[in-house]
């Protein structure tokens, strides 16, 4: 596995919609381990294909265990990942490996169904609540070129500079994808 280079605001990859993936070959098998690598080393809790400079409806995540919830760790490799049901609302704080040090409070919603493709071409429909729900969602907005301060209502009061380290901010509960 390698490290890929991520891409940063202003590429215009970044504002692209991606092109469906037509199924996982080797190639794509490669690409999202090493997208889930990178993912990892930044570190991030997602990384969309479009941060690395490919244009394809390929997203990985990890988001960790959280014991005080009692939430399960989840790890996906998705292609072609789309939203089909979404329900609820929660505001919180979001980070983006393609916009470092910056952050903002978006709406997003509390529940989400999402369908795609597994890395062995199997359809797959994950539900998800919370935190996971936050970065599935900030994860498929990349696919379709949308950034997460886009989705900041108030640009005055809720985006912000951050000087922490993304280490740091993930501590504190901000996906950073």
């Amino acid at each position: 596995m390698a490290l890929l280079d991520i891409v940063l605001e202003g590429d215009p990859v970044l504002r692209k919609k991606a092109t469906k993936v037509r199924r996982a070959d080797e190639g794509i098998r490669k690409l999202a381990d090493d997208m889930y690598e990178t993912m990892l080393d930044a570190p991030g809790v997602g990384l969309a294909a479009p941060q690395i400079g490919r244009s394809i409806r390929l997203i990985v995540v990890h988001v960790p265990e959280d014991e005080d919830d009692g939430t399960p760790e989840l790890s996906l490799r998705l292609l072609n990942p789309e939203i089909i049901k979404a329900h609820g609302t929660q505001f919180g704080p979001e980070g983006c490996l393609s916009i470092p040090g910056w952050a903002g409070n978006i709406e997003r919603a509390m529940h989400v169904t999402v369908k795609a493709v597994d890395m062995d071409n199997k359809p797959v429909r994950i539900k998800v609540s919370g935190y996971a729900a936050v970065v599935l969602q900030h994860e498929i907005d990349h696919l379709d070129g949308i950034m997460f301060p886009d989705r900041v209502k108030d640009k005055e009061n809720d985006l912000w500079p951050v000087r922490e380290s993304e280490a740091e901010l993930e501590e504190e509960g901000v996906p950073v994808g």
